[in-house]
């Protein structure tokens, strides 16, 4: 049977033959896209495409049945479309659906995974038949995704706008597979925290970017946000704070509004199993020993009690790095053990963060308490101290089936020469020598270095962007990240599991401000950690940007994104006054 894609156009026509369609502006750039081949042409008015109606039967054959029900609910809604399944078996064994227009067929292909992997995956449209083939489960919804955006920017709202019945899929073959498998976004819940239909928002945003792990910073000083019934007082006293601090650093402007909030079980088994659905994976992140003083607010014995009175304690309501952190205590230890034997009923993520990172010693100097500990255990600075807190919970989860990750500050103490176990990893986001150190120490990475990819940081120089914070990065900065170092070997890059855009929260109040920091770099830095692009230097950021406008804003305006528009803030995303923490001379892009 000859490809319908390479066969010529048999239609009459009375005119001069057509060039091919363009092909389709999809973000994150696939690894190979081909419509029709070189010579091919078409008869005037006609578009290559395929008709998507009423009619239009969605099959899905063993192991893809939630990503039919993710069609049906997502583009089903958005384009008024049943995209029923086929009918009954018939008993002479004719195809149940043969008349009824276009098929849409989902499966997994071992092929295709032994070429492309799991989270690849081949979509083919035909004349007749759009066939969606993934390595596994996950490259099936991630080729759904594709098909998404094939369909226009319509098909991402949640009901039909116009009275149109038909849709055009594109005739085109996309051939595509994710070239890391850590593809991550930190949101801070903790300084700001977002009610729970707000996050399940979030996740569909990242899978709509092919993004695939959702790191849930939980615990900080301003805020506890997980509910954990053994300790009810984490929630009851560490989730609310007094007021918050309005802008960064020295500001002297308030909200004298209490603010807070937290997830309870059922809220948290919710989230991951939405998140399952879409293939993402949500590691959660307790701070250990430093970020905790909402813990301490609310049992005081956690804190360094013979240095300070932690019962005057509050949970914080300014930003910055809090000194009161944990005492180095056999209750504190186990305090955190039963938080975490609940913490992984409840996240099933084969990761669990500990922070590990900010971590004030003052308070240790101090103690004769953590003196007598670091004696005991023959630690020779308070350096090591902090390391025996991570190696502590790094074997306790190591001995549970869990990998301990935390910020590259577990490193120092020793830790680096053999101090952690195998699995341990690390995120590098004090620059990237971190990240270097940890793979070349046979440690997996994941690369989030501040200077690139804090999406909390300013995107443009002018006065108009609201609250200031950091190095100024652009879109085109982001869309340059590269996440593997260059001076690491073969071997040592292959540790690099992928990297992670982080969004603290500090100065970002709501889902608006969230929206706008966020957007449109992430779909940036989804392409930087999907796609297969060159090296940053020779990137084609003006044909990023060129899809970026023929397509993809569109497709946020029609998800009710509040994006930072190309030509700077609208004038409700301005936060006049308000001060912010610039920081001059960004580093280079590398």
């Amino acid at each position: 049977m000859a490809d319908p894609l390479t066969a010529p156009s048999t239609g009459l026509s009375t005119g001069p033959p057509a060039a091919p369609p363009p092909l389709p502006d999809l973000i994150p750039a696939p690894r190979r896209m081909r419509g029709a081949p070189p010579g091919a042409v078409y008869a005037p008015g006609e578009d290559g495409g395929v008709v998507l109606d009423e009619d239009t039967v969605l099959e899905a054959r063993p192991g893809t049945e939630d990503v039919a029900r993710w069609l049906r609910a997502t583009v089903g809604a958005a384009t008024g479309l049943p995209l029923a399944p086929p009918g009954p078996a018939r008993p002479d064994g004719a195809d149940p659906g043969a008349g009824r227009g276009v098929r849409v067929v989902l499966s997994v292909d071992a092929a295709v995974g032994r070429e492309l992997g799991s989270e690849g995956y081949r979509l083919v449209v035909d004349a007749h038949t759009v066939r969606v083939a993934g390595g596994g489960a996950a490259g099936v919804f991630w080729a759904a995704q594709t098909l998404r955006q094939l369909l226009g920017p319509e098909a991402f709202r949640r009901a039909p706008v116009s009275p149109r019945r038909a849709w055009t899929v594109p005739r085109v073959v996309v051939e595509d597979a994710p070239r890391f498998r850590w593809r991550g976004v930190l949101l801070d819940v903790a300084r700001h925290f977002m009610p729970k239909d707000g996050l399940l928002r979030q996740i569909d945003l990242l899978a709509a970017h092919k993004l695939n792990v959702l790191h849930l910073h939980l615990t900080d000083d301003q805020g506890w946000r997980v509910e954990i019934e053994r300790y009810p007082r984490l929630t009851e006293t560490g989730a609310w704070r007094a007021r918050t601090r309005t802008g960064h650093g020295a500001s002297a402007l308030w909200d004298e509004r209490p603010h807070g909030g937290y997830y309870t079980k059922d809220d948290l088994r919710e989230i991951v199993a939405y998140a399952a659905g879409r293939h993402v994976t949500v590691v959660p992140e307790i701070d250990i020993p430093g970020h905790s003083q909402a813990a301490i607010a609310a049992y005081p014995e956690l804190g360094n009690t013979d240095v300070i009175d932690t019962t005057t304690l509050s949970v914080r309501d300014t930003w910055g790095i809090s000194e009161n952190v944990l005492a180095p205590t056999d209750n504190t230890l186990a305090f955190y053990e039963n938080v975490l034997a609940e913490v992984l009923e409840l996240f099933p993520s084969p990761f669990v963060h500990i922070g590990g990172d900010e971590c004030p010693k003052d308070q240790w100097k101090a103690s004769p308490a953590a003196r007598a500990r670091r004696e005991a255990e023959g630690l020779a600075d308070e350096d090591e101290l902090q390391s025996w807190f991570v190696r502590h919970f790094d074997r306790w989860l190591a001995g549970r089936g869990r990998r301990l990750i935390g910020w590259d500050e577990i490193l120092e103490g020793g830790l680096l020469d053999g101090g952690l176990s195998p699995g341990a990893a690390v995120s590098s986001w004090r620059g990237r020598a971190g990240g270097v150190a940890a793979a070349r120490a046979g440690h997996d990475v994941v690369m989030c270095p501040q200077e690139q990819v804090y999406l909390d940081h300013r995107q443009a120089p002018g006065d108009d962007e609201p609250v200031p914070i950091g190095y100024v990065r652009t879109l085109e900065d982001v869309y340059r990240f590269e996440p593997v170092p260059a001076e690491l070997t073969e071997a040592e890059a292959g540790r690099v599991l992928g990297a992670q855009a982080n969004i603290w929260t500090e100065v970002m109040e709501n889902q608006q401000r969230v929206d706008y920091q966020a957007f449109p770099r992430l779909a940036a830095f989804a392409e930087a950690v999907w796609s297969d692009l060159p090296p940053p230097a020779v990137r084609d950021y003006p044909g990023f940007e060129r899809r970026m406008t023929a397509a993809h804003y569109a497709r946020l305006d029609a998800l009710g994104v509040d994006y930072r528009p190309p030509g700077g803030p609208r004038p409700w995303q301005r936060r006049p006054g308000v001060l912010g923490r610039p920081i001059e001379g960004a580093p280079p892009i590398v």
